[in-house]
């Protein structure tokens, strides 16, 4: 592309990119305002909530677990958990989707120390491949398309447990950057930085894996 179609397509390309943040942004008020009535104990607005985050919290609670029934208990003592106490609830810099996948994430170690388990990234696969086979091409979509495969499921398994977390939270759950932190009591440069370390050792893991079956 000369330099003259580059920036006569710029301004284009900001204007996706800015209709995308006012999305978001709509997104987030909407949000804030349903979380807002919970607080108060609106049940209705805690219901709207709760249909919002349902399935991204059982298949991240599965994804750790590997187990539906163990999975479903979880994913309701979550939003249990949270109705207790959201009254507590404040957003400021806390989203609440955040906060929920907090309060998952604490269920589910708790879980594994109380069953010393530990967590089959293959048994994650059935809720895998019924999420890849949407037909969105968001990045976080991608990836989950690319965890049907074999080779990348093995790959990411052999991550560090935290790794595997920010490419699930990041990729496959559709958190920003600063829900991640906030779920992992992490800053976000330090995400960022754990993020680039992560799709690296995954790049560099399956470039290694297909050397070894092409040769």
């Amino acid at each position: 592309m000369s330099g003259a179609e580059s920036l006569r397509n710029a301004p284009a390309r900001t204007a996706v990119i800015g209709s995308e943040r006012d999305k978001d942004g709509e997104r987030l008020d909407a949000e804030r305002l349903l979380a807002q009535k919970a607080s108060g104990g609106d049940r209705a607005a805690y219901g709207q909530l709760y249909e919002q985050y349902i399935d991204r919290i059982y298949r991240y609670i599965f994804f750790k677990v590997s187990d539906r029934s163990t999975a479903e208990d979880l994913a309701s003592q979550t939003f249990m958990k949270a109705w207790d106490a959201i009254g507590d609830y404040e957003w400021r810099n806390h989203p609440f989707g955040a906060w929920l996948f907090r309060i998952a994430h604490n269920l589910v170690v708790d879980h594994h120390r109380a069953r010393r388990d530990h967590v089959a990234l293959d048994d994650a696969s059935p809720q895998l491949e019924r999420k890849a086979s949407g037909t969105e091409t968001r990045p976080e979509s991608v990836l989950a398309e690319m965890l049907t495969l074999d080779r990348v499921r093995h790959a990411i398994g052999r991550l560090t447990e935290e790794q595997q977390q920010v490419l699930v939270l990041r990729f496959f759950e559709g958190l920003d950057t600063s829900e991640v932190a906030e779920l992992m009591g992490k800053r976000r440069g330090a995400i960022r930085g754990l993020q680039f370390r992560a799709l690296s050792a995954l790049r560099e893991l399956l470039h290694r894996e297909q050397g070894d079956w092409t040769e």
